[in-house]
């Protein structure tokens, strides 16, 4: 037994290189050299706030903990090979999360990038080569600390451990820091992020990364925490004043009238109060009493306008506003300016990227992390309430197609779980003629829409179709997007000026035009224009106009600048046409992507209960603009830079950011109006989340159709 170190298994009496200090605190320092290096480099994020102080707090604890479990294990040189192994896979990590946070403005959990490494690997390798070359500063002070570890590691892990004493301070100072910044985390404004409103991208800019992988695998074993759930259930409300006759007049020429009844509430037969009572479970009986006290939209002049006809809905990749234009884009032009013509439809940035707008367009629920991808965790549950179930219970066809990879995301699941007839590419059964990258969105509706638009004429099966689009995907360059090179000179000869990225997102946007051109030449062909309604927006803006050097080009086509939490960032554009519709319908209620669905329902006169959305008919009037209701329309952004949902309502704007609400023009609400709404915006975002984790659709007594 070596009398330097009593007890120390195969001690050979090599001496310490250096003190204690430097071997205590090696792998705090690094820790937060590696956090504080993340957060230099995020635009989007203030430096110096009390985040700053968590994430000192919570690194020193991490750091210090790392150091003394290296320290208290006797094999020396196996744990200087461990600590060089941590410092690695910590240091690609880092530099991976940097990657996604520069290209997708995000940041991802451990959880989502292991299953969705694959995929991008495969799919998209030469952005993942660019994205590289952009992120060479950050790697190589990034790899800094491991250098250092490699020529100091016999002073890090010393031969000799720490004196007993020392190990008690490191052990003290540990505890102190940790239960310090956990006390700062759960007792002040940031409670909800660190708790049952956590995502991994709103968790780094305030807790550091390391704390939100600790936090990430703590809920993935114990469950994220469950919010107060009955203090965002509001009062109970009366019900919709009894139905009222419809002055036929009204109503747009465009098909089946108004059912027999009047207004009435679009509800099925389902009684949550007794749901409710009966119900022992804690938060199933939260989440029955939630949906009995919303009130149901109320039918309107628009109801059933569309029953019995036919419906393509599609997800253009990235589509924006500002991809429209009336030389290049003629057809998107017209189908936007025809039709109903929406001011103020917005598609907010989920943080799920495709899948998260997908999921909103395609169910009217929002996209919340729950705690995984929302379109991937409904894989295994109960989703009656999509387009695709309601319309084949009712005989239609319903096929859906993607001309990219056909699993990505695992939508060939979920889009299947969802009810449609799903087809996509690379072995999912759509073959197109070329293999180009991105594949062309024409060639698709080539390929696909005359199967659905014969049997309509041949035997009179109608058919809601569904299509995700490919051709708008970034990164939007000349050299390696074939839709954009395919219309490159004639987006320069018109917009000279543009940067390349500007011109080929506008380039590549022309081939969705085309397919769309091309699909309404086959519905006027075959006389079925005015049986169909066309209905299309973006999954989320064009965040990959964002290059790797921060230059925001959506900016640029925006033509003004603005942060990027504003709402304004996040407008878009809902086509929604039909040959049926002789004269433009503006439409200037707020809306957003979730409201697509139940507002279709309603347009196709189906039988469906608008309180189990998120979203709401946008035609639906039973409410007032000044007064709060949680009916009223309710445009909801997510969190994703952990400042708090913004939100607007037919009465104005509330800015996350600025914590500011700018009522609109000739509009005065009540003093607590903002207080209610911020109220029920986290009642949507929970109970939504809920209804995902909860399978609670399986739950309900739907009545036979």
């Amino acid at each position: 037994m070596n009398r330097l170190y009593p007890g120390r298994v195969g001690y050979t009496g090599r001496r310490n290189v250096g003190g204690p200090l430097l071997s205590a605190l090696f792998f705090p320092a690094a820790l937060l050299y590696h956090e504080l290096l993340l957060r230099g480099f995020d635009r989007d994020c203030t430096f110096f706030d009390l985040a700053l102080l968590r994430i000192l707090l919570f690194s020193i604890a991490a750091g210090l903990a790392a150091a003394l479990v290296l320290d208290l294990l006797p094999w020396r040189k196996a744990m200087r090979i461990t600590g060089g192994v941590l410092i690695g896979l910590w240091t690609v990590l880092l530099c991976v999360e940097r990657g996604c946070r520069a290209t997708f403005g995000i940041y991802y959990g451990v959880g989502f990038m292991g299953g969705m490494g694959g995929d991008v690997m495969g799919g998209f390798a030469s952005t993942v080569a660019q994205v590289v070359l952009g992120l060479v500063p950050f790697i190589l002070l990034s790899f800094i600390p491991l250098v250092a570890y490699i020529l100091l590691r016999r002073t890090v892990v010393p031969d000799q451990g720490q004196e007993n004493p020392v190990r008690i301070i490191i052990a003290a100072v540990l505890v102190a820091c940790q239960l310090t910044a956990y006390l700062l985390s759960t007792l002040g404004p940031v409670n909800d992020l660190y708790t049952y409103g956590f995502t991994t991208n709103s968790s780094v800019p305030h807790f550091g990364l390391a704390t939100s992988l600790r936090l990430e695998l703590e809920y993935a074993l114990t469950g994220v925490p469950t919010p107060p759930l009955g203090d965002l259930i509001d009062d109970p409300i009366p019900t919709p004043s009894p139905a009222e006759s419809i002055d036929p007049s009204a109503r747009p020429s465009a098909g089946a009238s108004v059912p027999s009844g009047g207004y009435g509430a679009n509800q099925l037969d389902i009684d949550f109060q007794a749901l409710a009572d009966s119900e022992s479970d804690e938060t199933l009986k939260n989440m029955h009493q939630y949906f009995a006290n919303v009130i149901p939209s109320q039918k309107n002049q628009y109801t059933g306008m569309f029953k019995g006809k036919n419906l393509i809905l599609l997800t253009a990749e990235a589509f924006c506003t500002y991809a429209i234009d009336e030389e290049l884009t003629p057809t998107l032009y017209k189908l936007t300016h025809e039709g109903f013509v929406f001011d103020e439809f917005y598609q907010p940035d989920w943080t799920q990227s495709t899948c998260g707008g997908e999921f909103a367009v395609t169910t009217g629920i929002i996209p919340n992390w729950a705690p995984g991808l929302a379109a991937q965790v409904s894989i295994e549950k109960q989703m009656p309430v999509t387009l695709a179930r309601q319309f084949s219970a009712l005989g239609y066809n319903v096929p859906a197609w993607h001309n990219g990879q056909y699993d990505y995301y695992k939508r060939d699941q979920y889009l299947t779980n969802f009810g449609y007839d799903y087809a996509g590419c690379e072995g999912g059964g759509l073959e197109l003629p070329h293999d180009d990258w991105p594949r062309s969105d024409l060639e698709m509706i080539e390929v696909t829409a005359d199967s659905y638009i014969q049997d309509y004429v041949d035997d009179g099966t109608p058919f809601h179709a569904y299509y995700m689009t490919i051709s708008g995907h970034g990164p939007y360059n000349f050299s390696g997007h074939n839709m954009a090179k395919k219309h490159q000179a004639a987006v320069q000869a018109k917009y000279p000026d543009l940067s390349e990225p500007a011109q080929a997102y506008l380039a590549c946007n022309m081939e969705l035009d085309l397919a769309l051109e091309r699909l309404v030449d086959k519905l006027e062909q075959a006389g079925i224009a005015d049986d169909t309604l066309i209905v299309m927006t973006g999954d989320h803006y064009p965040y990959m106009l964002i290059t790797e050097d921060e230059t925001d080009h959506y900016d640029e086509l925006r033509g003004f600048q603005d942060k990027e939490g504003d709402t304004s960032r996040y407008r878009n554009t809902l086509l929604m046409w039909s040959g049926s519709i002789k004269e433009p319908i503006q439409v200037d209620t707020p809306c957003s992507a979730i409201d697509i669905v139940p507002t279709l329902c309603n347009l196709f006169g189906l039988e469906y209960d608008s309180r189990l959305y998120s979203g709401r008919d946008v035609f639906a009037a039973n409410y007032e603009a000044d007064q709060y209701s949680n009916c009223m329309p309710l445009v909801v952004f997510a969190n994703n830079k952990g400042q708090g949902n913004s939100w607007i309502t037919a009465a104005g704007t509330y800015e996350a950011s600025t914590k500011t609400f700018t009522p609109n023009e000739g509009i005065e609400v009540a003093e607590d109006y903002v207080k209610r709404v911020h109220r029920l915006v986290s009642a949507k975002v929970n109970y939504s989340k809920l209804i995902l984790q909860e399978d609670y659709y399986a739950k309900i007594p739907f009545p036979e159709r």
